[in-house]
Protein backbone atom coordinates (compact mmCIF):
# COMPACT_ATOMS: atom_id res chain seq x y z
CA UNK A 1 0.00 0.00 0.00
CA UNK A 2 1.24 3.53 -0.76
CA UNK A 3 0.72 4.55 2.86
CA UNK A 4 3.12 1.78 3.91
CA UNK A 5 5.75 3.08 1.46
CA UNK A 6 5.58 6.46 3.17
CA UNK A 7 5.75 4.90 6.63
CA UNK A 8 8.72 2.76 5.65
CA UNK A 9 10.52 5.77 4.16
CA UNK A 10 9.99 7.67 7.42
CA UNK A 11 11.18 4.72 9.48
CA UNK A 12 14.26 4.19 7.29
CA UNK A 13 15.08 7.89 7.58
CA UNK A 14 14.71 7.88 11.36
CA UNK A 15 16.68 4.67 11.87
CA UNK A 16 19.46 5.74 9.47
CA UNK A 17 19.90 9.12 11.12
CA UNK A 18 19.91 7.54 14.56
CA UNK A 19 22.53 4.93 13.64
CA UNK A 20 24.71 7.45 11.79
CA UNK A 21 24.57 9.70 14.83
CA UNK A 22 25.73 6.79 16.97
CA UNK A 23 28.57 6.00 14.53
CA UNK A 24 29.62 9.64 14.53
CA UNK A 25 29.57 9.64 18.31
CA UNK A 26 31.75 6.52 18.46
CA UNK A 27 34.19 8.07 15.97
CA UNK A 28 34.43 11.24 18.08
CA UNK A 29 35.04 9.22 21.23
CA UNK A 30 37.68 7.15 19.46
CA UNK A 31 39.38 10.31 18.22
CA UNK A 32 39.54 11.69 21.75
CA UNK A 33 41.00 8.42 23.01
CA UNK A 34 43.59 8.51 20.23
CA UNK A 35 44.59 12.05 21.18
CA UNK A 36 44.89 11.10 24.84
CA UNK A 37 46.94 8.05 23.88
CA UNK A 38 49.29 10.21 21.83
CA UNK A 39 49.78 12.55 24.79
CA UNK A 40 50.60 9.64 27.10
CA UNK A 41 52.94 8.13 24.50
CA UNK A 42 54.81 11.44 24.25
CA UNK A 43 55.22 11.51 28.04
CA UNK A 44 56.67 8.01 27.96
CA UNK A 45 59.39 9.15 25.56
CA UNK A 46 61.24 6.47 23.54
CA UNK A 47 59.38 3.70 25.33
CA UNK A 48 56.07 5.03 24.03
CA UNK A 49 57.15 5.60 20.43
CA UNK A 50 55.47 2.43 19.13
CA UNK A 51 52.30 3.20 20.99
CA UNK A 52 52.29 6.71 19.51
CA UNK A 53 52.21 5.24 16.01
CA UNK A 54 49.19 3.10 16.94
CA UNK A 55 47.49 6.12 18.48
CA UNK A 56 47.97 8.14 15.29
CA UNK A 57 46.53 5.29 13.17
CA UNK A 58 43.53 4.99 15.48
CA UNK A 59 42.98 8.73 15.15
CA UNK A 60 43.16 8.45 11.35
CA UNK A 61 40.61 5.62 11.38
CA UNK A 62 38.32 7.69 13.60
CA UNK A 63 38.56 10.63 11.18
CA UNK A 64 37.81 8.34 8.26
CA UNK A 65 34.78 6.78 9.99
CA UNK A 66 33.37 10.19 10.89
CA UNK A 67 33.93 11.43 7.30
CA UNK A 68 32.18 8.38 5.89
CA UNK A 69 29.30 8.86 8.32
CA UNK A 70 28.91 12.48 7.24
CA UNK A 71 29.06 11.58 3.54
CA UNK A 72 26.56 8.77 3.99
CA UNK A 73 24.18 11.11 5.80
CA UNK A 74 24.51 13.74 3.04
CA UNK A 75 23.93 11.17 0.29
CA UNK A 76 21.08 9.30 1.95
CA UNK A 77 19.12 12.34 3.15
CA UNK A 78 17.97 13.58 -0.30
CA UNK A 79 17.25 10.03 -1.47
CA UNK A 80 15.09 9.26 1.55
CA UNK A 81 13.37 12.64 1.21
CA UNK A 82 12.64 11.95 -2.46
CA UNK A 83 11.30 8.49 -1.58
CA UNK A 84 9.03 10.04 1.03
CA UNK A 85 7.81 12.70 -1.43
CA UNK A 86 7.17 10.12 -4.13
CA UNK A 87 5.36 7.93 -1.63
CA UNK A 88 3.17 10.81 -0.51
CA UNK A 89 2.38 11.65 -4.15
CA UNK A 90 1.54 8.02 -4.82
CA UNK A 91 -0.76 7.95 -1.79
CA UNK A 92 -2.56 11.03 -3.09
CA UNK A 93 -2.92 9.60 -6.60
CA UNK A 94 -4.12 6.19 -5.47
CA UNK A 95 -6.55 7.69 -2.95
CA UNK A 96 -7.83 10.19 -5.51
CA UNK A 97 -8.39 7.47 -8.11
CA UNK A 98 -10.15 5.29 -5.56
CA UNK A 99 -12.44 8.14 -4.46
CA UNK A 100 -13.22 9.06 -8.08
CA UNK A 101 -14.19 5.43 -8.76
CA UNK A 102 -16.47 5.39 -5.73
CA UNK A 103 -17.98 8.73 -6.76
CA UNK A 104 -18.72 7.31 -10.21
CA UNK A 105 -20.33 4.28 -8.60
CA UNK A 106 -22.62 6.54 -6.53
CA UNK A 107 -23.81 8.66 -9.46
CA UNK A 108 -24.26 5.57 -11.65
CA UNK A 109 -26.51 4.03 -9.00
CA UNK A 110 -28.76 7.08 -8.86
CA UNK A 111 -28.79 7.27 -12.67
CA UNK A 112 -29.98 3.69 -12.98
CA UNK A 113 -32.64 4.39 -10.41
CA UNK A 114 -33.85 7.53 -12.18
CA UNK A 115 -33.74 5.85 -15.59
CA UNK A 116 -36.52 3.59 -14.32
CA UNK A 117 -38.51 6.66 -13.26
CA UNK A 118 -38.27 8.08 -16.79
CA UNK A 119 -39.65 4.80 -18.12
CA UNK A 120 -42.42 4.57 -15.51
CA UNK A 121 -43.91 7.99 -16.23
CA UNK A 122 -44.11 7.42 -19.99
CA UNK A 123 -45.60 3.98 -19.53
CA UNK A 124 -48.24 4.91 -16.94
CA UNK A 125 -49.34 7.98 -18.93
CA UNK A 126 -50.65 5.60 -21.62
CA UNK A 127 -52.79 3.64 -19.11
CA UNK A 128 -56.42 3.80 -20.22
CA UNK A 129 -57.53 4.78 -16.70
CA UNK A 130 -55.42 7.97 -16.87
CA UNK A 131 -56.62 8.82 -20.38
CA UNK A 132 -60.31 8.27 -19.52
CA UNK A 133 -60.02 10.33 -16.32
CA UNK A 134 -58.70 13.30 -18.29
CA UNK A 135 -61.53 12.95 -20.83
CA UNK A 136 -64.27 12.63 -18.17
CA UNK A 137 -62.90 15.25 -15.74
CA UNK A 138 -62.87 15.74 -11.98
CA UNK A 139 -65.39 14.03 -9.70
CA UNK A 140 -66.37 11.37 -12.24
CA UNK A 141 -66.29 7.63 -11.89
CA UNK A 142 -63.38 7.61 -14.34
CA UNK A 143 -61.39 9.95 -12.11
CA UNK A 144 -62.12 7.82 -9.05
CA UNK A 145 -61.11 4.69 -10.98
CA UNK A 146 -57.84 6.40 -11.97
CA UNK A 147 -57.14 7.14 -8.30
CA UNK A 148 -57.71 3.51 -7.40
CA UNK A 149 -55.48 2.44 -10.28
CA UNK A 150 -52.73 4.80 -9.08
CA UNK A 151 -53.09 3.37 -5.58
CA UNK A 152 -52.54 -0.14 -6.93
CA UNK A 153 -49.40 1.03 -8.73
CA UNK A 154 -48.11 2.67 -5.55
CA UNK A 155 -48.59 -0.54 -3.58
CA UNK A 156 -46.00 -2.17 -5.84
CA UNK A 157 -43.71 0.83 -6.41
CA UNK A 158 -42.82 1.90 -2.89
CA UNK A 159 -40.17 4.38 -4.06
CA UNK A 160 -42.90 6.92 -4.91
CA UNK A 161 -44.68 9.24 -2.52
CA UNK A 162 -47.60 9.84 -4.86
CA UNK A 163 -48.74 9.88 -8.51
CA UNK A 164 -50.91 12.73 -9.80
CA UNK A 165 -53.16 13.11 -12.84
CA UNK A 166 -53.82 16.75 -13.75
CA UNK A 167 -56.26 17.86 -16.41
CA UNK A 168 -55.45 20.20 -19.26
CA UNK A 169 -56.01 23.24 -16.99
CA UNK A 170 -53.58 21.98 -14.36
CA UNK A 171 -56.14 20.79 -11.80
CA UNK A 172 -55.31 17.51 -10.01
CA UNK A 173 -58.25 15.20 -10.65
CA UNK A 174 -56.79 11.89 -9.40
CA UNK A 175 -53.92 10.69 -7.22
CA UNK A 176 -52.88 7.49 -5.52
CA UNK A 177 -52.80 8.38 -1.83
CA UNK A 178 -55.88 10.43 -0.89
CA UNK A 179 -55.80 9.03 2.64
CA UNK A 180 -52.27 10.26 3.25
CA UNK A 181 -52.22 13.47 1.22
CA UNK A 182 -55.78 14.78 1.39
CA UNK A 183 -55.05 18.27 0.08
CA UNK A 184 -53.70 17.09 -3.28
CA UNK A 185 -57.01 16.49 -5.10
CA UNK A 186 -58.20 19.72 -6.66
CA UNK A 187 -54.82 21.43 -6.25
CA UNK A 188 -53.86 23.84 -9.01
CA UNK A 189 -50.48 22.84 -10.47
CA UNK A 190 -50.75 24.88 -13.66
CA UNK A 191 -47.89 27.13 -12.54
CA UNK A 192 -45.62 24.23 -11.58
CA UNK A 193 -42.64 23.88 -13.97
CA UNK A 194 -43.15 20.13 -14.34
CA UNK A 195 -46.76 20.55 -15.49
CA UNK A 196 -46.09 23.40 -17.92
CA UNK A 197 -43.20 21.54 -19.52
CA UNK A 198 -45.07 18.22 -19.62
CA UNK A 199 -48.06 19.54 -21.56
CA UNK A 200 -45.61 21.30 -23.91
CA UNK A 201 -43.94 18.03 -24.97
CA UNK A 202 -44.42 17.15 -28.62
CA UNK A 203 -44.44 13.38 -28.29
CA UNK A 204 -45.40 10.66 -25.86
CA UNK A 205 -41.79 9.50 -26.02
CA UNK A 206 -40.72 12.67 -24.21
CA UNK A 207 -40.66 13.34 -20.49
CA UNK A 208 -39.54 16.18 -18.23
CA UNK A 209 -37.68 16.27 -14.92
CA UNK A 210 -38.06 18.97 -12.30
CA UNK A 211 -35.28 20.01 -9.91
CA UNK A 212 -35.07 18.02 -6.70
CA UNK A 213 -37.09 20.07 -4.25
CA UNK A 214 -39.44 19.91 -1.29
CA UNK A 215 -43.15 19.50 -2.01
CA UNK A 216 -45.51 21.08 0.52
CA UNK A 217 -48.52 19.08 -0.63
CA UNK A 218 -46.55 15.92 0.12
CA UNK A 219 -45.59 16.79 3.68
CA UNK A 220 -42.57 18.92 2.66
CA UNK A 221 -40.85 15.77 1.47
CA UNK A 222 -37.83 15.98 -0.82
CA UNK A 223 -38.87 14.66 -4.21
CA UNK A 224 -37.60 14.20 -7.75
CA UNK A 225 -40.52 14.90 -10.07
CA UNK A 226 -40.93 13.23 -13.46
CA UNK A 227 -43.79 14.12 -15.76
CA UNK A 228 -45.18 13.71 -19.27
CA UNK A 229 -48.34 14.51 -21.14
CA UNK A 230 -51.38 12.24 -21.10
CA UNK A 231 -52.55 11.96 -24.70
CA UNK A 232 -55.75 10.95 -26.43
CA UNK A 233 -55.98 7.19 -26.90
CA UNK A 234 -52.65 6.79 -25.13
CA UNK A 235 -51.08 7.36 -28.52
CA UNK A 236 -47.58 8.77 -28.85
CA UNK A 237 -48.83 11.57 -31.12
CA UNK A 238 -52.28 11.97 -29.56
CA UNK A 239 -53.80 15.25 -28.44
CA UNK A 240 -52.64 16.45 -25.03
CA UNK A 241 -55.39 15.90 -22.44
CA UNK A 242 -53.45 16.56 -19.25
CA UNK A 243 -50.30 15.47 -17.48
CA UNK A 244 -49.05 12.72 -15.20
CA UNK A 245 -46.62 13.74 -12.47
CA UNK A 246 -44.82 11.08 -10.43
CA UNK A 247 -43.01 11.99 -7.23
CA UNK A 248 -39.96 9.89 -6.42
CA UNK A 249 -39.25 9.74 -2.68
CA UNK A 250 -35.76 11.09 -3.23
CA UNK A 251 -34.35 11.66 0.27
CA UNK A 252 -34.32 8.07 1.64
CA UNK A 253 -33.39 6.51 -1.70
CA UNK A 254 -30.47 8.88 -2.28
CA UNK A 255 -29.36 8.59 1.36
CA UNK A 256 -29.18 4.81 1.01
CA UNK A 257 -26.90 5.27 -2.00
CA UNK A 258 -24.45 7.70 -0.38
CA UNK A 259 -24.26 5.75 2.87
CA UNK A 260 -23.90 2.46 1.01
CA UNK A 261 -20.76 3.44 -0.91
CA UNK A 262 -17.95 1.06 0.02
CA UNK A 263 -15.66 3.32 1.97
CA UNK A 264 -13.13 1.50 4.16
CA UNK A 265 -14.36 1.25 7.75
CA UNK A 266 -11.20 2.97 8.97
CA UNK A 267 -11.95 5.99 6.74
CA UNK A 268 -15.68 6.45 7.35
CA UNK A 269 -15.22 9.06 10.06
CA UNK A 270 -13.15 11.29 7.74
CA UNK A 271 -15.12 10.69 4.53
CA UNK A 272 -18.19 12.45 3.17
CA UNK A 273 -20.09 10.99 0.20
CA UNK A 274 -22.30 13.37 -1.80
CA UNK A 275 -24.62 13.63 -4.76
CA UNK A 276 -24.70 17.15 -6.21
CA UNK A 277 -26.60 18.65 -9.11
CA UNK A 278 -25.21 20.43 -12.16
CA UNK A 279 -24.81 23.66 -10.16
CA UNK A 280 -22.97 21.69 -7.44
CA UNK A 281 -25.84 22.00 -4.94
CA UNK A 282 -25.88 19.13 -2.45
CA UNK A 283 -28.75 16.74 -3.11
CA UNK A 284 -27.71 14.02 -0.67
CA UNK A 285 -24.86 13.61 1.80
CA UNK A 286 -23.73 10.69 3.91
CA UNK A 287 -23.63 12.92 7.00
CA UNK A 288 -27.07 14.35 6.27
CA UNK A 289 -25.75 17.93 6.24
CA UNK A 290 -26.28 20.67 3.67
CA UNK A 291 -29.02 18.96 1.65
CA UNK A 292 -30.54 21.44 -0.85
CA UNK A 293 -28.73 24.34 0.84
CA UNK A 294 -24.98 23.76 0.51
CA UNK A 295 -22.92 24.19 -2.65
CA UNK A 296 -19.67 22.26 -3.05
CA UNK A 297 -16.63 24.02 -4.51
CA UNK A 298 -15.57 21.86 -7.45
CA UNK A 299 -13.73 24.65 -9.30
CA UNK A 300 -10.37 22.79 -9.34
CA UNK A 301 -11.89 20.00 -11.45
CA UNK A 302 -12.15 22.29 -14.49
CA UNK A 303 -13.86 20.55 -17.40
CA UNK A 304 -12.76 17.07 -16.34
CA UNK A 305 -15.67 14.68 -15.88
CA UNK A 306 -13.96 12.09 -13.69
CA UNK A 307 -10.95 12.72 -11.48
CA UNK A 308 -9.67 14.07 -8.20
CA UNK A 309 -7.82 16.99 -6.67
CA UNK A 310 -6.34 17.91 -3.31
CA UNK A 311 -7.28 21.07 -1.47
CA UNK A 312 -4.82 23.22 0.46
CA UNK A 313 -6.04 21.82 3.76
CA UNK A 314 -5.15 18.30 2.59
CA UNK A 315 -8.68 17.17 1.74
CA UNK A 316 -8.77 14.82 -1.23
CA UNK A 317 -11.84 15.21 -3.44
CA UNK A 318 -12.88 12.51 -5.91
CA UNK A 319 -15.65 13.35 -8.37
CA UNK A 320 -17.48 11.87 -11.36
CA UNK A 321 -20.09 13.43 -13.64
CA UNK A 322 -23.13 11.37 -14.57
CA UNK A 323 -22.50 9.17 -17.61
CA UNK A 324 -26.23 8.52 -17.99
CA UNK A 325 -27.77 5.10 -18.37
CA UNK A 326 -29.42 3.52 -21.41
CA UNK A 327 -31.75 6.20 -22.86
CA UNK A 328 -31.42 8.35 -19.74
CA UNK A 329 -28.83 11.05 -20.40
CA UNK A 330 -28.68 12.19 -16.81
CA UNK A 331 -29.07 15.70 -15.44
CA UNK A 332 -25.44 16.74 -15.18
CA UNK A 333 -25.23 15.50 -11.60
CA UNK A 334 -22.00 14.49 -9.89
CA UNK A 335 -20.97 11.93 -7.36
CA UNK A 336 -18.47 13.56 -4.98
CA UNK A 337 -16.40 12.09 -2.17
CA UNK A 338 -14.46 14.32 0.20
CA UNK A 339 -11.88 12.70 2.46
CA UNK A 340 -10.20 14.71 5.19
CA UNK A 341 -6.59 13.97 6.17
CA UNK A 342 -6.39 11.86 9.27
CA UNK A 343 -4.61 13.48 12.19
CA UNK A 344 -1.29 11.82 12.88
CA UNK A 345 -1.09 10.12 16.25
CA UNK A 346 1.49 11.36 18.72
CA UNK A 347 4.17 8.92 19.99
CA UNK A 348 2.24 8.51 23.24
CA UNK A 349 -0.96 7.71 21.30
CA UNK A 350 0.87 5.21 19.12
CA UNK A 351 2.27 3.46 22.19
CA UNK A 352 5.60 1.67 22.68
CA UNK A 353 7.14 -0.08 19.73
CA UNK A 354 9.46 -3.08 19.70
CA UNK A 355 12.05 -3.39 16.93
CA UNK A 356 13.11 -6.80 15.69
CA UNK A 357 16.78 -7.60 16.27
Amino acid sequence: MPERVVRLADEVSSLTRARLKEVSGVASSTKILAINASIEAARAGAAGAGFAIVAREVGTVADTVRSLSTQLDEQLAPLVEELSTLGASLVEQVRGTRLADLALNAVELIDRNLYERSCDVRWWATDSAMVEACVAGAGTDEARHASRRLGVILSSYTVYLDLWVADRDGRVIAHGRPGRFGSVRGADVSREPWFARAVATTSGAEYVVDDVSTNHLLGVATVATYATAIRAGGEEDGEVLGALGIFFDFAPQAHDIVTGVRVADADRDVTRVLLVDASHRVLASSDGAGVLSEHIDLAPMGSTEVGSFTRRDGEVVGFARTPGYETYEGLGWYGVIVQRPRRKASPSERGPRTLAR
